[in-house]
C-alpha cells in the first residue's frame, strides 16, 4: 500500500471534513447521535493511520502514499501528498488524540434545552460559555483534524499553506465560540498573532515562486513542488544569492516560530489555553502547534539549508531562553490552567533546540518530543480541566487534600505531572535526552542551559502536585469526585501511552531515523558558527 497508487491520504483528511459536514447537518435535537458521528469518523480517521502505520516501509523511500496531480498548472501548483516518518507519527498522534478529546469534551457544550434557536444564543458579556449546538462544537474539531492531517502530508509549497492558515479559522471559532470569560479577547489574539505570522509567509511564499521562475533557476517554469525545490536547494542550484536566501527563511520561520510558539511570539498561548474548553485547548497545544514544529523540518530545513544553518545560532538562543522563561514563570502561576500552558512554551523550546542544533540525535529527539509533548499534555490538561470543572475554579489555593476524596484522579495527574518534568521509564524522558545530548556535542553552552529546566520543571510540577493534592482537605473538597468510566476512557490510554513509549520507544524512533537523515546527513551542512566538537556529534 506504500505506494500503490490507492488515495489513502486523500480519504484521510477528506473523511473528518465529510464528517463535520454531516454532523452539522443533523437536526438540532440530535445532539446525542451528532457526537456519536463524529466519535465514529474520528475513530474510522484512527483506523486509516494505523494501516498507513503498519504498511509504511521504514526502508523505503523518503515518501510513501505519494498522490500528485495537476491543480493549478499556470502557476505550477499541484495536488501533491505524502508522508515521511516524521509526518507519519505526527498524523498517527493526531489520529490517537482527536477521538479522546471528542470523548473528554462529551459533556462541553450542553444539549439544546428546546427546539427554538432564540434559546441557543447568550449575550457576549456574559461570563458564561455561550449556549450553542453541541454539532459545531465537534464538527469543527473534525475541521481542524482535517486541516492538519493535509497539512503534514502536502508535498506542494502552496497547498500547505493554503491549510496552514485554513486551520485558524475553526480554531478561532473553537476558541471565541465555546471558551470562558474572555473567550472574545483571547480569540482574537490568537488569530491575530497568526494572522501576521501568515501574511509574512505569504509574501515568502510568492518570493519562493519568483525564484523558481527566474532564468537562473534550474526550473523551466515556477513551481510550488517541495520535492523538485528541495532538491535543488540541496545542491545549492536555486541561482540567487544567500541575502533572498535568509529572507525567505526568515519568512517561513517567522510564521512556524508564532505558530509553535517560540518565545517571544508567545504571549497567545497561554490566554488561548486558558480560556478554551481543555478538549480545545489540548487540539491546540498538541496537534496545531506541531504544524510549526513539523514545519521547520520540513520547509525551513531542506528548503534553505544554508540560512538555516546561518541563523541556528539565534534560533538556539530564542529556544533556551523560551525553555527557561516557560518554566520559571510556571512556577509562579496561581492558576492551573495557565501553569500548564507555560510549561508547553518551555517544551516547544526543547523542541525548536533540537531541531535547529542539527544533529541526528537532537533532530530524532525533536521528532519524538512533537509526539510525547503531545502525550503528557493531553493527559496532564484534560485530567487537571476534570478537576477544574467540578469545582468549578482554576485558583490553586482553592484546593488542597484532592488525593484523599479523588485517588484515581490524584494518582493519573501524578504521573502525567512526572512526565512533564521528564522523569525515566516515561515517554517524554528519552526524547528529552535526545535532544539533550544532541545538542551537546554542537552547542554546549545551550545545552547546559536548557539542562536547568530540568530542576525547574520538578519545582512546579511537584509543587503543584502538593498544594493540590496532598495536605488537609479545604473547603469545597466534597464536590469532587473520582475520574468516572468516560473519563477514563480518555486518561487511561494516554498513561498507557506515556509508558510504553517510556518504555520501548523503539517503534517510533525506527519510523522517525530515517527521515531525520535524510534532513540531516543529506541535506543540512554544518553551521556556520559551531562548536569544535561538531563533527564528532553530527552522525552517531
Amino acid at each position: 500500500m506504500a505506494n500503490t497508487g490507492f488515495p489513502a491520504l486523500t480519504i484521510l483528511w477528506l473523511l473528518p471534513l465529510v464528517g463535520a459536514a454531516v454532523v452539522v447537518a443533523l437536526p438540532a435535537r440530535m445532539s446525542h447521535v451528532a457526537k456519536s458521528v463524529a466519535l465514529a469518523v474520528s475513530l474510522g480517521v484512527l483506523v486509516i493511520a494505523v494501516v498507513l502505520g503498519i504498511t509504511f516501509d521504514r526502508g523505503g523511500q523518503q515518501f510513501q502514499f505519494v498522490e500528485r496531480h495537476s491543480w493549478i498548472p499556470a502557476f505550477g501548483a499541484s495536488y501533491s501528498l505524502g508522508l515521511d516518518g516524521i509526518a507519519l507519527v505526527l498524523v498517527l498522534l493526531t489520529a490517537v488524540l482527536v477521538p479522546l478529546l471528542l470523548i473528554a469534551g462529551w459533556n462541553d457544550v450542553p444539549a439544546v434545552p428546546s427546539e427554538n434557536p432564540e434559546t441557543l444564543e447568550t449575550p457576549e458579556t456574559s461570563d458564561e460559555p455561550p449556549r450553542r449546538l453541541p454539532h459545531t462544537y465537534f464538527a469543527l474539531i473534525l475541521v481542524v483534524e482535517s486541516m492538519v492531517l493535509l497539512s503534514f502530508s502536502a508535498l506542494d509549497v502552496l497547498l500547505f499553506y493554503i491549510f496552514f492558515e485554513a486551520m485558524l479559522i475553526p480554531m478561532y471559532f473553537l476558541i471565541g465560540g465555546f471558551g470562558g470569560a474572555n473567550r472574545s479577547r483571547a480569540a482574537v489574539k490568537f488569530l491575530l498573532y497568526n494572522l501576521l505570522g501568515g501574511l509574512v509567509m505569504l509574501a515568502a511564499v510568492v518570493g519562493l515562486y519568483v525564484v523558481t521562475a527566474r532564468a537562473e533557476s534550474p526550473f523551466t517554469s515556477g513551481t510550488f513542488d517541495f520535492q523538485a525545490i528541495a532538491a535543488a536547494a540541496a545542491n545549492g542550484d536555486l541561482g540567487v544569492g544567500p541575502g533572498v536566501l535568509n529572507a525567505l527563511f526568515l519568512g517561513f520561520m517567522f510564521a512556524f516560530a508564532v505558530k509553535a510558539p517560540l518565545w517571544p511570539l508567545h504571549s497567545w498561548l497561554p490566554d488561548s489555553a486558558v480560556e478554551s474548553t481543555p478538549s480545545t485547548a489540548v487540539l491546540m497545544m498538541a496537534v496545531v502547534d506541531k504544524v510549526g514544529t513539523f514545519a521547520m523540518i520540513r520547509y525551513c530545513l531542506q528548503l534553505f539549508p544554508e540560512s538555516s544553518a546561518t541563523f541556528a545560532p539565534w534560533i538556539i538562543t530564542l529556544a533556551v531562553i523560551g525553555i527557561v522563561y516557560g518554566a520559571i514563570l510556571a512556577i509562579g502561576q496561581t492558576d492551573i490552567m495557565r501553569l500548564i500552558a507555560y510549561t508547553s512554551i518551555s517544551h516547544f523550546g526543547f523542541i525548536i533546540l533540537g531541531i535547529f542544533a542539527m544533529t541526528s540525535q537532537s533532530q530524532a529527539g525533536s521528532a519524538l518530543y512533537m509526539v510525547n509533548h503531545g502525550i503528557s499534555t493531553a493527559a496532564l490538561f484534560l485530567i487537571a480541566g476534570f478537576l477544574v470543572s467540578q469545582r468549578g475554579t482554576r485558583a490553586i489555593a482553592a484546593y488542597g487534600g484532592v488525593q484523599k476524596v479523588a485517588p484515581v484522579l490524584a494518582g493519573t495527574f501524578l504521573i502525567a505531572g512526572l512526565a512533564t518534568l521528564s522523569l525515566p521509564g516515561l515517554a517524554p524522558f528519552i526524547s528529552e535526552f535526545l535532544v539533550l545530548i544532541g545538542t551537546y556535542t554542537r552547542y554546549h553552552v545551550a545545552a547546559i542551559v536548557a539542562t536547568s529546566a530540568l530542576v525547574l520543571s520538578a519545582i512546579y510540577i511537584l509543587w503543584l502536585y502538593q498544594r493540590v493534592m496532598g495536605g488537609p482537605e479545604k473547603e469545597g473538597s466534597d464536590k469532587i469526585r473520582d475520574l468516572v468510566r468516560r473519563e477514563l476512557v480518555v486518561v487511561a490510554p494516554l498513561i498507557a501511552l506515556l509508558l510504553f513509549l517510556g518504555i520501548y520507544p523503539k517503534p517510533a524512533l525506527d519510523i522517525i531515523t530515517p527521515a531525520v537523515n535524510h534532513t540531516v546527513v543529506d541535506e543540512v551542512p554544518t553551521p556556520v558558527i559551531a562548536d569544535p566538537h561538531a563533527e564528532e556529534g553530527a552522525h552517531p
